[in-house]
């Protein structure tokens, strides 16, 4: 039922000295290391929980092979986020474009395929807004992190957030 005390010590001394580095890592790495803008993100910060499961619990892997395989994350995550920030070619590399899946109460219906989105998954996300109808919303979008943002109609306030959605412009009133 339980380890032998050395065991059990190992965890404990290599936990606390793991999650010493972690947040001090993230610390100076800054809030853009974890955030979840994009598929690359989300597998990054997964790989950040591997690596620190294997640092606590895996015998074979030793403290500075964990902050190692930390570091490098953390240093390849800074690299390619400051150079996307930059470049244009690097962001369209890495990252999607937000899709437009419902534009003015009716569906598109080739983006929804594209994206393989549901009628229902949509309704869904407009319910949850607290909207009863698909006709009082605007446009939902399906976001780089695969997240919807429901958009209510925005008459003539302008929609200047719907700018680099894929789908959205003269294309968008021809919703097919």
């Amino acid at each position: 039922m339980f380890n032998n005390l050395a065991s059990l010590a190992h965890t404990f001394f290599f936990g606390s000295l793991a999650y010493i580095f972690v947040i001090l890592a993230l610390r100076i790495s800054g809030k853009r290391t974890l955030s979840k803008w994009n598929a690359f993100d989300f597998v990054v910060t997964i790989a950040y929980g591997s690596i620190l499961a294997a640092m606590l619990l895996a015998k074979g892997t030793s403290l500075l092979q964990g902050i190692l395989g930390l570091s490098v994350l953390l240093v390849l995550q800074f690299v390619l986020t400051w150079l996307s920030a930059r470049s244009s070619v690097v962001q369209k590399l890495i990252k999607t474009q937000p899709t437009l899946l419902l534009f003015r109460g009716e569906f598109c219906r080739n983006a929804l395929l594209q994206e393989r989105v549901t009628e229902g998954e949509i309704r869904a996300a407009v319910r949850a807004e607290g909207i009863g109808s698909l006709e009082n919303v605007e446009a939902v979008v399906m976001e780089t992190d695969g997240s919807f943002s429901v958009i209510p109609n925005i008459g003539s306030r302008g929609d200047s957030a719907l700018a680099d959605v894929q789908g959205y412009g003269a294309s968008a009133y021809s919703i097919q």
